[in-house]
């Protein structure tokens, strides 16, 4: 996000001392012949920023003449090819992926289009935005208007069309926004979804905070309690990841991943998008979150949902308590 009310606190930085074209033998010699060294390219692939990744990629392409990710995809399997290929795409290529497979055949991931697109200021969705058409011909906002409907719909449509402006702070627009929410839900019969859109949708983060607090004065519940009372299904979830991440993102992206190895079985996929996806944002500030929310480490949770060479490219990119 582009303000952050927070230092964020990044897992994977980039390696001093780097070499492309040491990375690049090191890799090649680790696929090469009878067998393969999962544990070199763990060690090299976690241990990079994403440009130096690109680095290492490029010069096997030059020197080789070999595509890295296919020469990954025919040595690994399962769930850690899924970590190590994601780690070499580029960040907004391997968000765009994740959200057109959210979308692809029947029925929709509607919690991958929120987790994605509820949680970026305008300067990443439009680089989403841009991205997406760009690999798959075709406008992300048609792809997901035929995916989803209604309110949800328009709520992302306003969010995928970049009405959110990043930066201005009024704290006297505040008091008037949060009158008009109240307006909208509480104070009526039925519910103006589309006021609670415009607001959601339009203002920055920092000005949602102040909204939120000024909503708090004028009706007396908290604004996730108005949600609650208001909305339901694929909106209401939406909405409220809206409101987690004006509150704190790396709270959001805990809890996610909570839900991710709860129950019976793990949704490995989003396990493996947060932890790709934040490892060079915040995910030192998520690791703190979850402890503080679940009274366990992140480690330790994924240590017992995972398993080899899995485990080890995820705990590596997790970094030590």
């Amino acid at each position: 996000m582009a303000q952050y009310f927070y230092t964020p606190i990044p897992t994977v930085t980039p390696a001093s001392g780097f070499s492309a074209a040491d990375d690049g033998t090191t890799l090649r010699a680790a696929m090469k012949g009878f067998g393969t060294d999962e544990q070199a390219i763990i060690d090299i692939l976690t241990h990079r920023s994403n440009i130096q990744r690109q680095q290492v990629s490029k010069f096997f392409t030059e020197e080789y003449g070999r595509d890295l990710i296919e020469d990954l995809k025919s040595e690994l399997g399962g769930n850690f090819e899924d970590v190590i290929v994601a780690l070499v795409i580029p960040p907004v290529e391997y968000l765009c992926k994740q959200l057109h497979k959210a979308m692809k055949g029947l029925g929709t991931e509607e919690e991958t289009l929120i987790e994605i697109l509820c949680t970026r200021n305008s300067k990443e969705i439009k680089e989403i935005v841009d991205t997406y058409e760009r690999m798959y011909d075709r406008p992300l906002a048609e792809h997901m208007c035929s995916e989803t409907s209604g309110d949800f719909r328009r709520l992302l449509t306003l969010i995928v069309i970049g009405v959110r402006d990043d930066y201005s702070v009024d704290p006297g627009r505040a008091r008037e926004s949060a009158e008009q929410l109240y307006a909208a839900g509480e104070l009526k019969l039925g519910t103006d979804e589309e006021v609670f859109n415009r607001i959601m949708a339009h203002e920055s983060f920092p000005q949602l905070k102040l909204v939120f607090e000024e909503y708090k004065n004028v009706s007396g519940r908290t604004i996730e309690q108005a949600l609650e009372a208001e909305l339901s299904g694929e909106l209401l979830e939406a909405m409220l990841a809206i409101v987690e991440c004006v509150q704190s993102p790396p709270a959001f992206f805990a809890k996610r991943l909570k839900k991710a190895m709860d129950g019976f079985g793990t949704d490995d996929t989003t396990l493996i998008r947060i932890i790709v996806s934040r490892s060079e944002i915040d995910l030192g500030n998520i690791k703190q979150e979850f402890e503080r929310l679940f009274d366990k480490t992140l480690e330790s949770a994924v240590k017992s949902e995972t398993s080899g060479d899995y485990k080890r490219a995820l705990v590596a990119l997790i970094g030590g308590p």
